[in-house]
């Protein structure tokens, strides 16, 4: 990619970034490309469709959570490393305004610009759920489709203003709801 190209697509994903992780989750393509300087064919080029723009965004994050989730299948307790990542997930997925709706879409659709990523993220979570259930520490009953449909359900309800005070204890009761006795995982709340 030429420099000023490159420039052009950087300068693109920072601003999509501030308007999604600012609650600008409505702003059209074109909002973005007139907040960048650029023009509406210059950011088609880079980013087709608002898809496309958004697995570019995600994609690092993800990639991060997947690192995450092999970091934390060292971890002792399989119960805590779960909630650890489940936690983070959660929090990760709820920055970026209006992303829930197209990752839940994109995993079932191969041809969507996301699945990779989303698919990447399930399976990361997948693995610390079976290592879990194989413990004992996790209900034998989930699979990795439950435990991306929680954090998708989780990160859209704290979106909601009067659901955001009770943000973290309706996480504190999906944990429960996971784990087969009444521990955390020893994540501490707060």
């Amino acid at each position: 990619m030429r420099s000023d190209a490159k420039k052009n697509y950087d300068h693109i994903l920072t601003v999509a970034r501030d308007l999604l992780t600012g609650g600008g989750a409505d702003a059209s393509l074109r909002d973005i490309a007139r907040k960048a300087g650029v023009g509406d064919g210059t950011l088609h080029r880079h980013f087709p469709t608002r898809e496309a723009l958004l697995e570019a965004l995600l994609r690092t994050n993800f990639e991060d959570m997947a690192e995450r989730a092999s970091a934390l299948e060292r971890e002792e307790d399989a119960g805590r490393a779960l909630v650890l990542w489940l936690k983070e997930a959660v929090a990760m997925t709820h920055s970026y305004s209006g992303v829930i709706a197209p990752m839940v879409a994109a995993i079932a659709d191969e041809d969507s610009a996301l699945h990779g990523s989303c698919v990447s993220l399930r399976s990361a979570g997948t693995r610390l759920l079976a290592r879990a259930q194989a413990e004992g520490a996790a209900r034998p009953d989930m699979d990795g489709n439950d435990l991306f449909a929680l954090i998708s359900a989780l990160a859209w309800l704290a979106e909601q203003p009067p659901l955001v005070p009770r943000a973290d204890h309706l996480f504190d009761i999906m944990v429960s709801a996971i784990l087969t006795d009444s521990r955390d995982g020893g994540v501490a709340r707060g």
